[in-house]
């Protein structure tokens, strides 16, 4: 297991899915870690499972921050300061999806509220944790993509534009931070079986574009887990001097090995996990 001994990793959007799975791990390697989500209540539920009863709280610390909020997100950096004496790694992680269908239906405050915390967000992440890396002189962001990030995504234009902005973000961060011991990286997990995925809403009349959508997923999502152990990975002196890399966990090979999986377990009649799909359909905006 990679060894994160004496390190602290702020997550941000870590009360579930991929940053929650995140922050296990990181504390089954032995580092710190600091977790965000804009509800405390969320945050407090996450701490709870983090910390099962009677084992030690001493590593994980949590506080409420919404992202789109600069001065928010400073307070996650000091509370992160302020419980461990540093940090060393930040990961931009808190993102949402935003409706299925066509980008001129989707009503624009939740158009803006996507912008806000896509984009907007992982700006402010990255602002605070570079200054505070450059006055360090040592550090690490991790900023994650998603789909769109390389190519566009129709019915998805909105977040998957926003991926293809913080992966060109990232690329140009790595380039204007002239320090060797910062390191500036982009990660994308791939399709993981999470609430991103799995609760979808959809803008009417766009509903039969999904009707593929099950299979993808049961051909192509794997767990959180398997991303995050590559996310751990990217946090640890493995990734020492290579800033600007961009890392990824979707290829040809992987989605023909997905594919295989499924087609195998077909064949050979071996059950087949059920996904717990949720769409819910939205109105589109006139």
């Amino acid at each position: 297991m990679t060894n994160l001994q004496g390190k602290t990793i702020v997550i941000t959007g870590s009360s579930r899915g991929l940053g929650f799975e995140i922050a296990r791990q990181v504390l089954q390697s032995g580092g710190n870690v600091v977790i965000s989500s804009r509800s405390q209540s969320a945050v407090d539920a996450a701490l709870q499972q983090l910390t099962p009863p009677g084992q030690s709280s001493d590593h994980v610390a949590g506080i409420a921050a919404d992202v789109a909020d600069i001065q928010q997100v400073r307070t996650l950096a000091l509370a992160a300061i302020a419980t461990f004496g540093s940090f060393q790694v930040w990961i931009n992680n808190a993102a949402i999806s935003g409706p299925y269908g066509p980008f001129f239906q989707v009503d624009p405050a939740t158009a803006h509220a996507l912008i806000n915390t896509n984009i907007a967000g992982a700006y402010h992440g990255s602002l605070v944790a570079s200054q505070y890396f450059l006055r360090c002189g040592q550090g690490k962001l991790i900023n994650i993509l998603g789909r769109g990030a390389k190519s566009p995504a129709p019915f998805q234009s909105l977040y998957s534009a926003s991926k293809a902005w913080l992966r060109s973000f990232t690329s140009s961060l790595a380039k204007e931070i002239d320090n060797p011991a910062i390191g500036v990286f982009a990660f994308n997990p791939g399709m993981m079986l999470t609430d991103l995925l799995t609760h979808v809403e959809v803008i009417a009349g766009s509903e039969e574009r999904l009707k593929a959508f099950p299979t993808v997923i049961r051909l192509l999502a794997h767990p959180p887990s398997k991303a995050a152990k590559k996310a751990i990975w990217i946090a640890s002196a493995a990734t020492e001097g290579k800033t600007g890399k961009i890392y990824s966990m979707t290829s040809t090979l992987s989605m023909l090995a997905g594919g295989v999986s499924y087609l195998w377990q077909k064949v050979t009649r071996q059950a087949t996990t059920e996904t717990d799909l949720q769409i819910n359909t939205v109105e589109p905006f006139e």
